[in-house]
């Protein structure tokens, strides 16, 4: 059954109205949108009501709107079928060997998906690192040995855990990183960096706080042999990213390349005309300023893989993985070496600018990595070498192997035996499908994963609000005079979505969402803010702010930034003056300079949106 909320919107805009036409005179009368969306109004265009265009945007802006399928999928049975099988692929908790959902580990980051994104949204800040299920940490860590021995942002990642490190393991495994030994603080800042704010403090009076992370991992968490602290140069940083809202996910990926490519060279006009050098204020990875052309860095070569042919037991051949490639919407095979820059991958998605397509991207991964459920692509662990040589070394781990000789590590039932069998069955190598010692059968099939990626692909944007309000509209102009929209880039305009799926399921549609105007706010290019304990990496891609508003609604919480230091819209704003270094100081630095009412505006203006 379609899910239709506009009768939902009227009775709530009467029952508003009702209330505000009431005899208490300490109640503010306020006008509702119901008699404005879909219209221009003041500085906003008609189109503005509709963040996901009219085949992407969901009416719903209740309690339960990030979880809405797209008017798209709604207009096809096949995709609105699928949708909500792929829900369950989010919203499900994955057990070991149980139940239609099994698969989990060895070693996970997370048990469900939705244990990261609570109730579709962005992360929420935690006191403590705990990954209990259902408590909404969406933060991922990450570890990696920092340039200058101590604490820099920068530096390589640490290879003996993985990119997305592991907090949790089945039995009798042990988790690569044991997370109640690791220790995070929450120190306030006492003075910004910049001087031209001289306390924390607007100057009309009003206080503001912010606070920052400090994380840190002993080595004596790392089950790895051997552990960071033993390799590259012996120190090991940590900091914290947490996921970001995924609604609207499928529309970023209907973005043509030509026009991100636009994007790139304006900006890299702007900052070239004021005298600056242009590597410092983008990427040199992704653009190339001298060609004033993408960098090599900004494609997406890698699309799909099949499995590593080689195991530890040395029965296939090693170390490369087959590029399987992906097929077009059309029909097409993807090729990463054409010269067509629409056919072409560029990345978008992730803080870091790691992944170009929704298909080949956080998502299509997450499910798999994040749980360690393989399936017929994905037919090896997400594991590293270092746990498997730990895990194959621990005899509590070869004990409780030895009392269970239907255990897939069991092998011969001697302790050399099964050392061997765990160091072969866990390291990142060995298809689980075939190899010498246990071969394993999909834990997820393509069927499901293709419901998955429809249910992925076919997530609303719920509509803006209020944008008939004046103080919203006020908003709008500051932020635009401020000149917050050269990052936040309010709107994008979709193409022709030839998007690239797996070749496993391209016999199947996706939702597909052609010649749509659309208001992400963000331009999908990184930029430094030079903030306190700073994002690894230092660059981190705007994130975009379309339906963020809604997040205290959907989930609970409404922190902001890469890893939720900012408990609201001022606090992140704040952050963006922290140093005069910052991209966005010049913005940033006149909400500071501004009165109580026009900062409250652009609070407003931005959850509205």
């Amino acid at each position: 059954m379609k899910k239709n909320y506009a009768w939902m919107s009227m009775a709530l805009a009467m029952a508003l109205t009702s209330v505000s036409c009431s005899d208490d005179k300490d109640i503010e009368i306020v006008e509702t949108d119901a008699n404005y969306v879909g219209q221009d109004v003041g500085n906003f265009s008609a189109d503005e009501w509709y963040p996901g265009g009219k085949l992407g945007t969901t009416e719903n802006t209740t309690a339960s709107c990030y979880s809405d399928q797209t008017p798209y999928v709604d207009n096809h049975k096949d995709l609105f079928d699928a949708f909500f099988q792929g829900e369950q692929m989010f919203e499900r908790q994955y057990t070991l060997n149980t139940g239609a959902f099994k698969g989990l580990g060895p070693a996970s980051v997370r048990t469900s998906c939705i244990d990261c994104h609570p109730e579709y949204g962005h992360g929420k800040r935690m006191n403590q690192f705990e990954t209990r299920y259902s408590n909404g940490n969406g933060y991922l860590l990450v570890v990696y040995h920092p340039l200058d021995g101590a604490n820099s942002n920068d530096g390589g990642y640490v290879a003996e855990v993985t990119g997305m490190p592991q907090t949790q393991a089945a039995s009798p495994f042990k988790a690569p990183i044991d997370e109640s030994m690791i220790n995070l603080q929450w120190p306030h800042i006492s003075k910004m960096e910049t001087d031209e704010i001289p306390a924390m403090q607007f100057p009309d009076g009003e206080k503001f706080d912010l606070i920052y992370p400090e994380i840190s991992i002993p080595k004596g968490a790392f089950r790895t042999s051997p552990t960071p602290y033993e390799t590259g140069n012996g120190a090991v940083a940590c900091r914290l990213e947490s996921t970001i809202g995924i609604g609207g996910t499928g529309l970023i990926d209907a973005i043509p390349n030509e026009a991100i490519k636009a994007q790139y060279a304006a900006e890299a006009a702007y900052f070239k005309k004021a005298g600056l050098t242009v590597s410092d204020y983008i990427n040199p990875s992704m653009w190339d300023a001298e060609a004033n052309d993408f960098a090599s860095g900004a494609f997406y070569t890698t699309f799909g893989r099949d499995a590593a042919k080689k195991s530890k037991d040395g029965t296939k051949d090693s170390r490369t993985q087959n590029v399987t490639g992906g097929v077009h919407a059309d029909g097409t095979p993807f090729d990463p070496n054409t010269t067509d820059l629409n056919k072409k991958i560029v990345k978008r998605y992730t803080y870091a600018l790691t992944r170009g397509s929704l298909q080949d991207g956080p998502g299509a991964n997450a499910i798999w990595n994040i749980t360690n459920v393989t399936r017929p692509d994905r037919p090896l662990l997400y594991t590293t070498e270092a746990w498997a040589q730990k895990m194959s070394e621990d005899p509590e781990v070869i004990a409780a192997i030895k009392k269970d000789p239907s255990s897939p590590y069991y092998a011969d039932g001697t302790d050399e035996g099964i050392k061997n069998a765990v160091r072969v069955l866990l390291d990142p190598y060995t298809n689980q499908f075939d190899n010498n010692i246990h071969r394993f059968t999909a834990e997820q099939s393509m069927d499901d994963y293709y419901a998955f990626m429809v249910w992925h692909r076919g997530l609303a944007i719920p509509r803006a609000r209020n944008l008939n309000d004046p103080q919203v509209q006020q908003g709008k102009k500051l932020f635009m005079e401020w000149g917050c929209a050269n990052c936040h880039k309010p709107s994008w305009k979709t193409g022709d979505d030839n998007y690239i799926t797996s070749k496993y399921i391209a016999d199947k549609p996706l939702p597909r969402y052609q010649n749509q105007t659309i208001y992400p706010y963000s331009d999908f290019i990184q930029h430094k803010l030079y903030m306190k304990n700073d994002i690894h990496g230092s660059w981190c891609r705007t994130t975009p702010l379309w339906g963020r508003g809604l997040s205290l609604l959907n989930t609970g919480a409404e922190d902001r930034l890469h890893d939720c230091r900012a408990r609201n819209e001022v606090e992140a704003i704040m952050w963006h003056c922290y140093s005069k270094q910052s991209h966005a100081y010049s913005s940033a630095i006149n909400f500071y300079k501004a009165s109580k009412a026009d900062r409250d505006a652009v609070v407003k203006f931005l959850r509205s949106i």
